[in-house]
């Protein structure tokens, strides 16, 4: 094997010593650099991402803080609201129920005045229908005929008699 024997070595050290110094030349020179601008281009491209989402985390945050803040709102608002309701509701039903409490005692009122009136004229109608009973018991008992106004009056001296 060529490589192994003494008398190559002087020409494959001076090669390799080309070799390696063109290669590192090669690589301090172009491959490197280039390298080392896509790394700290991704370097660059990921900060720049996490600061974006760490930007948009707080946004985020304040956003939610702020829906908080509309939701309790809105929710005391509702309260107020149903608050509201619930004593317009009330009074409405309060004012209602005093009408309707006026409303029954005139009717209760106007019943018993039709009451009253119906307990005259039935006391006037029981004169009336005992005045002729009277009359026609007279006439059968004694076999005479009394007189309208006669009847009427022993009926009302009956009456007041009894009351």
């Amino acid at each position: 094997m060529p490589q192994f024997n003494p008398e190559w070595f002087a020409s494959q050290i001076f090669w390799l010593v080309i070799s390696f110094t063109l290669l590192y030349l090669l690589m301090s020179r172009i491959a490197l650099p280039r390298m080392q601008e896509i790394v700290e281009g991704r370097e660059h491209k990921i900060q720049e991402d996490l600061n974006k989402a760490e930007s948009l985390r707080d946004e985020a945050r304040e956003i939610n803080q702020a829906y908080e803040e509309q939701l309790r709102e809105a929710r005391g608002e509702a309260q107020k609201l149903l608050r509201e309701t619930s004593e317009a509701i009330s009074k409405e039903h309060a004012e209602r129920h005093a009408e309707f409490g006026k409303e029954l005692e005139q009717k209760v009122q106007e019943a018993e005045e039709r009451i009253e009136r119906a307990k005259a004229e039935a006391l006037e109608n029981v004169e009336d229908v005992a005045a002729g009973l009277a009359q026609d018991a007279t006439s059968r008992l004694i076999g005479s005929n009394v007189g309208d106004a006669h009847a009427k009056k022993a009926v009302q001296s009956s009456v007041e008699r009894a009351g």
